[in-house]
């Protein structure tokens, strides 16, 4: 079984996704470790639990690395133990929360306690933290990184909180220089700001103008001077939420030349378009926005092409009063925890791609870019966590079945493939039909 001790756990499917493809299997899992992926039909170890999910597709676990849970300090909008519920109804069994739009945001190495202090017993899934760099923190970093965060988040352009400015070119290259210093990873809102300055504004209901706002140029001429800040300084940079497909080009030449550079894209950016949204719909309203159809297009073929790394949710919940009629005014962020796997596997299987497909791009990819080297895959010697999918079910998204906390979303009322069945952490069940377990989640950090 390739491992010490007695076999606990027997999960057995006609569909199990592994790192060589879909097959029948049972994967043996000794103390929340899989020990080994067995053919289907290999005799159950004596004291074993069989579990046997017929024809649903058994995928690793989902890896979240975009999460917004904003505890403490803004726990009206979102918590841990809400935001965790609704990621194990949605198969994600790892999240690492963004470092804003809690209050402390994760920018000092105290701070971070505090975070985890309160995530500690809430946590239905295991939970990690990305470190935050602001102007005037680049003394904070390696702290934080040695305390065991994941990474830095930086904002290129204002951030929406007071509390979390964004960097300067000259800010970012300082905060780089340090971060590259000890083998860091700094991730990046990018969008420049000067574009956002000069693209049309003011007070509208209207999506069109919501969306001239913030033009695709914001996003590419970001992700050019990332891209040049890198390269000069040998840094390892990851570009989050990519909306606009014009940049696809620029991050392949750059990865051509051996920049390091990586990038996410999210459920939102893949199956909803700028021409469906409806006036005054703020809950559609996010940044970068949702685009126009053929972008969308183009967000598929990077991914097919492997320039697009993961699918992350970029999960930024607010309370309702916040997402007013006005584009202008109203929070940016969509929530979709729950049912990323769902929205992406929709459209997915629409175009062609498979479940392995989905689960390097919502799982393995992820990972990878964290360093989580016991997730991402179903294989001997990982984490004992799954993704139980009915691929060819189908329902209907109602808001008030959804777990977390404020139960605004984009996807209401969308008919949307694949139900989640049950979601597994270290072997034991944490979700079965949506309905989650008590909590059980740990709390990660680097390499640990």
């Amino acid at each position: 079984m390739g491992g010490s001790g007695e076999v606990d756990l027997v999960l057995r499917s006609t569909r199990v996704v592994t790192p060589d493809g879909t097959r029948p299997a049972s994967v043996a899992v000794t103390g929340g470790t899989i020990a080994a992926v067995l053919p289907h039909d290999a005799e159950v170890p004596a004291g074993a639990r069989l579990e046997d999910v017929g024809d649903h597709v058994v995928l690793p676990g989902l890896v979240d690395t975009h999460v917004h849970v904003n505890d403490p300090g803004r726990t009206e909008w979102e918590g841990f133990r809400t935001a965790t519920r609704a990621a194990a109804a949605g198969g994600i069994t790892t999240l690492l929360d963004m470092p804003l739009n809690s209050l402390p945001p994760t920018t000092t190495v105290e701070h971070l306690r505090v975070k985890q202090d309160v995530a500690r017993s809430e946590a239905h899934v295991d939970v990690g933290f990305w470190g935050g760099a602001l102007p005037d923190n680049v003394k904070d970093l390696r702290p934080l990184h040695e305390a065991g965060v994941f990474g830095f988040k930086c904002f290129l352009s204002p951030s929406g909180v007071d509390e979390f400015p964004p960097l300067d070119q000259d800010q970012l290259a300082a905060s780089l220089a340090e971060i590259t210093g000890f083998g860091g990873l700094m991730i990046v809102h990018a969008e420049d700001p000067h574009h956002l300055d000069a693209a049309p504004g003011g007070s509208s209901t209207r999506y069109a103008d919501f969306l001239a706002s913030r033009p695709r140029d914001a996003e590419n001429t970001a992700v050019g001077n990332l891209i040049a800040q890198a390269r000069r300084l040998g840094a390892r940079v990851h570009v989050l939420h990519l909306s606009s497909g014009d940049a696809l080009p620029l991050i392949a030449a750059a990865r051509s030349e051996g920049v390091r550079v990586t990038v996410e894209t999210c459920p939102h950016f893949l199956t909803l378009t700028a021409e469906e949204v409806p006036d005054g719909a703020t809950e559609f309203k996010c940044c970068p926005p949702i685009r126009e159809a053929a972008n969308q297009d183009a967000l598929w073929q990077g991914l097919a092409d492997g320039v697009i790394d993961c699918v992350v949710s970029d999960h930024s919940p607010s309370t309702a009063d916040l997402k007013t009629p006005d584009f202008s005014t109203a929070w940016g962020g969509i929530s979709s925890l729950q049912l990323g796997l769902s929205a992406v596997w929709t459209e997915a299987r629409r175009r062609g791609h498979t479940l392995d497909d989905v689960a390097r791009w919502m799982s393995t990819a992820p990972a990878a870019l964290a360093g989580l080297d016991r997730k991402g895959a179903v294989e001997a010697g990982r984490d004992a966590d799954f993704a139980v999918l009915a691929p060819d079910e189908t329902f209907t998204v109602d808001p008030a079945l959804l777990h977390h906390r404020n139960r605004v979303t984009a996807y209401a009322g969308r008919t949307l493939y694949g139900v989640v069945t049950s979601t597994w952490l270290r072997g034991v069940r944490i979700a079965d039909r949506g309905r989650p377990a008590a909590p059980s989640g740990r709390l990660l950090e680097r390499n640990k």
